[in-house]
């Protein structure tokens, strides 16, 4: 089990975050956006540039993290789409990028969150949008997943607040339905709180098998009034569970990244300010 981190969480300047990096005893990088740009979106000659600056800082790279797909409601695209296109043009960038600066994986998203996928007697039709939802994500997944075999890539999706694959439970009838040895899951607990799920042992023991990443983070999350809200790691709705999940890791001999996903801002302060806060604590939890 390694520590890494989402650079743009310290700086849009990669050789920023290289140095701030050192300084605090991280080794691994985990792109997602860099020189102002996603990482989809960046040029091969700016890959090159990072991969420089890797080997002058000596930092690996845990992750190529794009938003490939985020956001799509699945009911208004289809795979011929232009912009379903546009999408596979990016993904297929990163993983170029992927191969320049050796990076082990490559995120996908998973298209926007439909809040009712199955209905019976009757919800089907008036809740569920006739149960289209889930056999429509597959759909669109699957040239996704071709793509990644064709070019020899990881991929790893992640669950998120807002999109198909939410907790542990859609994340695992996923990786059921496509049985593919190229996709794994990226696990992002906090983002399953959304959903109420119990974060261990019940989400870790029903998906681990499935797990190659994790991000890091800690909220305060109000499902009845839709809110959330960012704070140091170990303050929130996850302090119950990192100890016991990090112990959990090692006795099953994880040996994936787990991230910081640097998303606080303290009051009166930057993001780098909460990195500074976070970063002690995860390495001290999740750290060797």
């Amino acid at each position: 089990m390694e520590i890494s981190v989402i650079t743009n969480g310290i700086s849009q300047d990669y050789e920023t975050c290289c140095r701030i990096m050192n300084e605090t005893n991280v080794h691994f990088a985990e792109i997602q956006e860099v020189f102002g740009m996603r990482v989809e979106r960046i040029s091969l000659d700016e890959a090159q540039k990072i991969a420089k600056l890797n080997e002058k800082y000596q930092i690996g790279v845990s992750c190529i993290t794009t938003h490939a797909f985020v956001g799509i409601p699945v009911a208004s695209i289809e795979v011929d789409d232009e912009r379903y296109q546009n999408e596979m043009a990016l993904l297929l960038n990163a993983f170029k990028v992927a191969k320049i600066v050796k990076s082990p994986l490559v995120r996908c998203m998973c298209f926007a969150k439909q809040s009712v996928m199955d209905g019976y007697n009757g919800a089907d039709q008036w809740v569920a949008g006739n149960n289209k939802a889930w056999p429509k994500f597959l759909q669109l997944y699957a040239p996704i997943i071709r793509a990644a075999e064709e070019h020899g890539v990881q991929l790893v999706v992640e669950n998120g607040f807002n999109g198909m694959l939410t907790g542990s439970y859609s994340c695992k009838r996923f990786m059921k339905d496509i049985n593919n040895k190229n996709v794994s899951i990226l696990w992002d607990p906090a983002n399953a709180l959304n959903v109420c799920d119990e974060i261990f042992p019940g989400s870790y023991e029903e998906i681990k098998q499935y797990i190659k990443h994790i991000h890091i983070k800690d909220v305060l999350v109000n499902v009845r009034e839709s809110w959330a809200k960012v704070v140091p790691i170990g303050r929130g709705m996850m302090a119950p569970y990192l100890e016991r999940l990090a112990n959990a890791l090692r006795e099953d001999g994880y040996d994936g990244f787990v991230s910081l996903e640097n998303i606080l801002r303290p009051d009166g302060k930057d993001f780098v300010d909460g990195y500074r806060i976070d970063i002690p604590t995860l390495i001290s939890i999740f750290g060797d």
